[in-house]
């Protein structure tokens, strides 16, 4: 069984968000407005999603076993 892994997709700028929003962007992986990335669907990736939620649109990746 696989593990379940999120697609994060950033979809406003950064520009003009605080400096912790930005870093937490940043430590997603997403360095551009449009870029998505994959993380797995952990605790710690939730609560940076949950910081920055009005930046971003998650969803479930589609993985193949």
């Amino acid at each position: 069984m696989a593990d379940i892994m999120l697609e994060i997709t950033l979809v406003k700028s950064v520009i003009g968000s605080q400096r912790r929003q930005k870093a937490t962007v940043k430590a997603l992986g997403l360095k551009r407005r449009g870029q998505t990335v994959v993380r797995p669907d952990t605790k710690a990736v939730r609560g940076m999603v949950l910081a920055v939620r009005h930046l971003l649109s998650v969803s479930k990746a589609v993985t193949r076993d």
